[in-house]
């Protein structure tokens, strides 16, 4: 009878330290191995599932609510879903809403990636907290057939991302064009057709919804891949460079993007870093970054702008920061995190040269960031 009144786990999480969590798997079956980050996000966990900065990583939702939008392409930020799996408290809850064509579940297990419900996150968020980010297998077998040691032995045997170049896994093959603009009622994503700015965006794990942005603040947009030089940056005559996001530790991404960083550098064109951009810029100007406990991963992260005084509420997704210390002379840190004081933002002295470790695209504000692409704008406009 108890068998009965208790199915048996269709889902194991094996912590590399050896703990164990059970669950209901749903998506597509399996094991993978990863770091475990949470994120506080109530919402966007489609976005968060495709955003390339989540590589290498399963993520714990601390929002009990998932999969009550369904999900639509419209809502991708790149082709596919780049986290590695999902952890939730409660099972999916059937799509209901007028954009959805198709449901998480099932969205999940075409895509390749692995999901489990049924999980006490507040105990998972604590030991997230407490330890670090820890090194996980998650699996996922209909038939509830786990060989613990086997997935404990995986998650120990996880390289981590410290040292890992994970932007090379991600960005685009080769260039190409972007001229669509920020989603709105009722048109939908129209296109840019009197961009003012040439710009150069360099492909670390961009987000779709940042070149939107761009776009939307009157830009032309050559995306180039993550190998690219300032030859080939500078060749296509830019009024200005952004530096996107993504994954990974980004003093192994500037071992080939700080060189570049460096020769636009050399020049007065305008730059604009964001997340990974903006620890890579700060690499570049001498800084250096340092791995985080658990990161920040949310979608309610108040960050202090220095310069203006005002609290923006942000999103955030990073598991490395920029050691402030470390910011060289002529660096001004801009932005600081109200949680625990973390750099969020810098500027160079006399050029027009800034970034901030936020996502000004993602609209938790919902727009208090988004004057930086406007900043960013009127910098080439000023150079012009």
């Amino acid at each position: 009878m108890s068998d009965q009144l208790t199915p048996k786990p269709t889902a194991c999480l094996a912590l590399a330290d050896g703990t164990l969590f059970y669950g209901h798997g749903f998506g597509a079956t399996g094991q993978t191995t990863a770091e475990l980050c949470f994120n506080t996000a109530m919402t966007g966990y489609q976005e968060i599932m495709t955003d390339p900065s989540y590589a290498g990583q399963v993520v714990t939702f601390t929002f009990p609510h998932i999969g009550n939008t369904g999900v639509t392409p419209e809502d991708d930020e790149t082709s596919d879903p780049v986290a590695e799996g999902m952890i939730v408290k409660w099972d999916p809850t059937d799509a209901s809403n007028w954009r959805s064509t198709e449901e998480l579940t099932v969205w999940l297990e075409r895509r390749g990636r692995i999901g489990m419900g049924g999980v006490d996150t507040r105990r998972l968020t604590r030991a997230i907290r407490q330890q670090g980010a820890p090194h996980v297998a998650l699996a996922h077998d209909p038939d509830g057939n786990f060989d613990i040691e086997a997935l404990v032995a995986a998650a120990r045997g996880f390289s981590g991302l410290e040292g890992l170049d994970l932007a090379k896994e991600v960005t685009c093959a080769q260039s190409y064009h972007w001229n669509e603009m920020r989603w709105a009622w009722p048109e939908g994503y129209t296109e840019q057709k009197n961009a003012k700015h040439k710009v150069v965006a360099i492909d670390y794990g961009a987000k779709r919804n940042i070149l939107r942005c761009l776009a939307s603040a009157g830009c032309d947009v050559t995306v180039l891949p993550a190998s690219a030089t300032a030859e080939d940056v500078l060749a296509l005559k830019p009024d200005g460079v952004f530096l996107s996001n993504g994954p990974g530790d980004p003093a192994a991404t500037g071992a080939y993007a700080v060189p570049m960083i460096k020769g636009v550098l050399a020049t007065d064109i305008p730059v604009f870093g964001i997340c990974l951009g903006h620890q890579m810029l700060a690499l570049a100007l001498g800084a250096k970054t340092i791995k985080m406990n658990h990161g920040h991963h949310g979608a309610n992260h108040p960050v202090k702008d220095y310069e203006t005084g005002k609290v923006e509420i942000t999103s955030m997704n990073h598991g490395f920061a920029v050691d402030t210390q470390t910011l060289p002379e002529g660096v001004t840190e801009t932005h600081v995190s109200l949680f625990d004081g973390s750099n969020c933002g810098l500027r160079v002295q006399d050029k027009p040269v800034f970034s901030v470790q936020h996502h000004p695209e993602a609209s938790p504000g919902p727009q208090d960031s988004y004057y930086l692409f406007e900043r960013f704008a009127a910098a080439m406009d000023a150079r012009a």
